[in-house]
């Protein structure tokens, strides 16, 4: 077991993009998303539209997922820091469910066009101001913001120039912004590369993001918990988080996420499949064994252990 510290609002470097009159906002959503320790438990469920119906419905699936409320009920009854899903999907659910702390995707794109077809480019179907607008109207919990960035991409430069507003606007609000930062082209030989992936969170620190996932990088005869290492020093002051990929068995699961964390140094998770895929009672415990190795220090084993639960 490791031990996390408590932060304060002073223990928290808000970038300099921050207006000042924003900066105690920042803190206070930065805080609550990471429940004080910095780590941040994202709930991904943008992949209702990113996966289609192929992760949520088929053999090995719960039949809770084909509903896309079994997503909302997790995240209002799971220890999560924030659940990532489209503005649309809030809308929908969110008179609902009011106490879930949220994060909105701004961009996203279905997988029907294979990468061998055309480089991948996921535009804006909502921007900040839309954000803003639907925070006031809906009085959510909506702490923070998220985009998905194709390095290697034709199109990457569109995209970076679109993130780089994105931040901006973002941080002029006092909100989060988290990065989903692939390798991902014709041009991209290995996506799980570790120096592209450590080349990718440096990219995502450039931008100014507040954290960055990132997929875990692979290398024949390589630990991949001592390569991870490179892309959280790339990362700067920026978090790097892991995505959870797919699904896993429980203890491989938490010893991947236990080492991501705790040898590697990264500072958080992003898992979908891995939790919306089993029915709501252990849905809701995957989380919260998450969440245990993630905010609370605990091990692999202990983390099993709560998933075990009776």
């Amino acid at each position: 077991m490791s031990i996390i510290k408590s932060l304060t609002p002073k223990d928290i470097k808000a970038p300099l993009d921050i207006p000042p009159k924003m900066r105690a906002k920042f803190k206070k959503n930065f805080l609550k998303m990471t429940h004080h320790t910095g780590n941040l438990m994202l709930f991904a469920g943008d992949q209702r539209v990113e996966h289609l119906n192929y992760d949520f419905v088929g053999k090995g699936i719960a039949k809770d997922d084909a509903d896309p409320e079994h997503l909302f009920r997790i995240a209002s009854k799971a220890k999560i820091g924030v659940f990532a899903t489209q503005l649309g999907s809030i809308a929908h659910y969110g008179m609902d469910y009011k106490t879930i702390p949220y994060l909105i995707k701004l961009n996203t794109k279905t997988n029907l066009v294979p990468t061998k077809q055309k480089d991948p480019y996921s535009t804006l179907i909502n921007d900040v101001d839309d954000v803003i607008e639907f925070q006031k109207e809906s009085k959510l919990r909506i702490l923070g913001v998220g985009y998905t960035l194709y390095i290697g991409s034709e199109f990457e430069p569109k995209m970076m120039r679109t993130v780089s507003n994105v931040i901006e606007k973002a941080h002029d609000n006092g909100l989060i912004v988290v990065l989903w930062i692939y390798p991902r082209g014709k041009a991209v030989k290995d996506e799980k590369d570790p120096r592209v992936i450590a080349g990718a969170t440096a990219v995502g620190s450039a931008l100014g993001a507040d954290f960055i996932k990132v997929s875990y990088p692979i290398k024949k005869g390589k630990k991949s918990s001592e390569i991870f290492k490179e892309a959280v020093v790339s990362a700067g002051r920026s978090k790097v988080i892991c995505a959870g990929g797919g699904s896993k068995s429980p203890k491989q699961f938490f010893s991947e996420l236990h080492d991501q964390i705790h040898i590697s140094g990264a500072h958080g998770n992003a898992t979908g499949r891995n939790i919306h895929q089993k029915p709501l009672q252990k849905a809701i415990q995957m989380c919260n064994a998450i969440s245990a190795i993630t905010l609370e220090g605990k091990s692999a084993e202990q983390a099993l252990k709560i998933y075990n639960k009776k």
